[in-house]
């Protein structure tokens, strides 16, 4: 440990599995008193073996939940972004239903956050946001995935627009662009594909692997550092070369 965020305090959504928890981890590593919330208790109360400081189940789509939280834990220095859903299919198989859900989950509850937590980082002199988003829908159309890369390019455009409208208050605002990385969610996925699901998402990555969590997290441990002070407003892309 380096203690790259000693004295930090940082909140992550959906942190109980997959890159969100991958992201706790690493930032209580690094030092940072981390408050991770997921609607997952389970995969919460196993954090504690992690260093986390304090789990708390949270409903992100829930805004009077979002803003009693962010009144609860105080100031953050840092907040991480990972909730989402990842909708399968083209336009015509996506319902009003599954189009406000994966808004909701993927975009609005971002908004909630964000708009949560800004007012006490901008009052303690700054902060940085981490969203999660994705190559798909940013960097390049993915098949099958007409809402999911909708809602995520409305992220980078969120990111983007946080970044502009702040950043003389001390705010960086920065999303990480993923490829396809091996989560629960995602084996999943692969699995409903059938039984060569996962070499099927390998094959499509000139890497030929798929990512890791942890490679997430560590780009947004850079984030959420003092090491990027002069980045904000950028959607980075780490995927293995898939949208090259």
């Amino acid at each position: 440990m380096s203690d790259r965020l000693k004295g930090k305090r940082a909140f992550v959504t959906a942190a109980s599995v997959g890159i969100g928890r991958a992201c706790a981890a690493a930032f209580a590593r690094e030092g940072a008193t981390v408050f991770a919330t997921d609607i997952d208790e389970k995969g919460l109360a196993t954090l504690k073996n992690e260093g986390i400081a304090d789990v708390a189940r949270l409903d992100v789509r829930d805004s009077a939940a979002v803003a009693a939280a962010a009144k609860r834990v105080g100031k953050m220095d840092i907040l991480l972004n990972a909730a989402g859903f990842v909708h399968h299919g083209t336009v015509l198989d996506c319902s009003d239903e599954d189009f406000d859900f994966s808004f909701d989950l993927n975009v609005k509850s971002m908004h909630r956050t964000i708009r949560s937590f800004l007012p006490d980082m901008i009052e303690g002199g700054g902060g940085t946001i981490v969203n999660i988003s994705s190559a798909a829908g940013v960097f390049k159309a993915a098949p099958n995935r007409y809402v999911y890369g909708a809602t995520k390019a409305a992220v980078a455009a969120l990111t983007r627009s946080v970044a502009a409208d702040f950043i003389a208050k001390g705010i960086r605002c920065n999303c990480i662009c993923p490829g396809t990385i091996e989560t629960p969610s995602m084996l999943q996925r692969a699995a409903a594909a059938g039984p060569n699901g996962r070499e099927m998402f390998v094959s499509r990555q000139p890497m030929g692997r798929l990512g890791t969590a942890e490679e997430i997290a560590a780009l947004a441990l850079y984030l959420a550092s003092d090491e990027s002070a002069f980045t904000t407003g950028v959607a980075h892309v780490i995927d293995g070369g898939w949208t090259l």
